[in-house]
């Protein structure tokens, strides 16, 4: 089966062609460094680790760049809150950002470039945009987009340039063109970073960075664009149109995949209510993998509504699967036709799902179908299965078998120790005794199931 991916430029799905057999070049905005990064930047990091995932484990090389905004007025307006010079702020969120996603198994970037560390060609560039007639020098040494001079403005997010003024809120600036003309140079202003230019002093505007970057790292022509849903217009919008801006750089990039955005109990996470969780709370509740297979519960494109109930169900599915690979050992090998063939089904119906637009909720339904299986089977079937379940979980960036963080992990080897025990008394006919420890579990969260294959133990829900 070929893979099909959704373009949000034709807003259909496509065949998955490479520009360089072999090879996928992939650009992801990161995120603009002067607040602690939430989970929906979490949301957007794992959709774009799974799809890369998935497209090594096909044998493509993927050269995935992901940039951070480290100069901006958010962090200029930041920084002066904590009394603290932009770079700092900016370093150290940078490296929190880097810690934490490792955190959430996020494969890193083969690059990831800064827009403090682009400068010298974002100038180039916008210079070359002034002199073929797509930007304007105004009063001040601020230099703006022509939006006008590009015919295709709003092909993207699928609106006219009148649509788009209409709806849109944005300061008046009598030096401005058109209203919709944008940034591409900021004047310095008194204290802020600033970079010499023919313009004067000033910093880049926000959407010329990720054109800079994209092409200096990956090429004129990029395979996959990504990001956000929100960063359809004007970001993406704006980065097509000072790219292709030059014919050689048409199309900027050949498909633009986009994630849905991360909704708190249905409502929008938003800094002004104070309805954000960070992805450092996340990992200190020791919910990372339960976050991934919430993520992977649904459709990347879809958008995800997240609250204690959908994460204690992600938590109690991971249980599942952590249940059913108990006893495994990787360094084993077993044998066992059947199960293999069973093993070899599942990856097929696995790779057909993802196949179609990585549709994870489907390939995850191969998992649990997998883990029924497992805990069903024994010897060399079971071990066969495992197998299979630990390899494609692994495709999809979601390690099983992991003691969770959140205190009753170590508990894990002395519940096991005690079930073992529980299984040779009811051997001997112990029932009292084995009755025992199954109540004494229960009073601890430990519900013990009984099967034809022996006991397992799960917690309670």
């Amino acid at each position: 089966m070929t893979l099909m991916v959704y373009n949000t430029m034709t807003q259909s799905k496509e065949p998955f062609e490479t520009i360089e057999p072999g090879i996928v070049s992939m650009y992801v905005c990161g995120p603009t460094v002067y607040s602690d990064a939430h989970i929906g930047h979490a949301m957007s990091a794992l959709a774009f680790d799974i799809i890369r995932r998935y497209l090594e484990w096909n044998g493509y090389e993927v050269r995935h760049a992901q940039n951070f905004t480290d100069v901006d007025d958010k962090i200029i307006n930041r920084a002066a809150e904590l009394g603290i010079e932009p770079e700092a702020l900016s370093e150290q969120l940078i490296q929190d950002w880097l810690d934490e996603t490792a955190a959430m198994n996020v494969l890193p970037a083969t690059v990831y470039p800064r827009a403090t560390q682009e400068i010298d060609g974002i100038i180039k560039m916008i210079q070359d945009l002034i002199d073929n007639g797509h930007a304007y020098v105004v009063e001040g040494g601020d230099v703006n987009y022509r939006v006008t001079s590009f015919d295709d403005y709003g092909k993207l997010s699928h609106r006219n340039l009148e649509e788009m003024q209409a709806g849109a809120r944005i300061e008046i600036d009598p030096r401005k063109e058109n209203p919709m003309d944008f940034a591409l140079w900021k004047a310095a202003k008194p204290g802020e970073p600033a970079w010499k230019s023919p313009w004067g002093e000033g910093r880049p505007g926000w959407h010329i960075e990720c054109s800079v970057m994209a092409m200096e790292h990956l090429g004129n022509t990029i395979d996959i664009h990504g990001g956000g849903s929100d960063l359809i217009f004007p970001h993406h919008e704006n980065e097509i149109a000072q790219s292709e801006a030059f014919p050689e750089n048409r199309p900027f990039a050949r498909y633009w995949m986009h994630n849905g955005l991360l909704q708190l109990g249905g409502e929008k996470m938003s800094k002004s209510i104070g309805n954000l969780v960070s992805i450092k709370e996340l990992i200190r509740r020791g919910d990372e993998r339960a976050f991934r297979l919430l993520v992977l519960q649904s459709i990347y494109r879809n958008p995800l509504v997240f609250n204690d109930e959908v994460l204690e169900g992600a938590r109690r599915g991971l249980e599942r699967l952590d249940t059913a690979v108990r006893g495994y050992d990787a360094s084993a090998s077993a044998n066992d036709a059947e199960a293999e063939r069973s093993a070899a089904e599942s990856e097929m119906r696995f790779r057909a799902a993802m196949d179609d637009d990585f549709n994870t909720p489907v390939a995850v339904s191969v998992l649990f179908d997998l883990a029924r299986s497992a805990n069903r089977a024994e010897g060399a079937a079971r071990h066969v299965l495992q197998a299979k379940l630990v390899e494609l979980a692994g495709v999809l960036g979601l390690p099983l078998g992991v003691s969770p963080d959140n205190g009753s992990g170590d508990a894990a080897p002395f519940i096991d120790l005690l079930i073992s025990i529980r299984n040779e008394l009811r051997a001997a006919k112990q029932w009292a005794l084995s009755d025992r420890i199954r109540d004494g579990l229960a009073e601890r969260g430990i519900i013990v199931e009984d099967s034809a294959n022996g006991a397992t133990w799960r917690r309670k829900d």
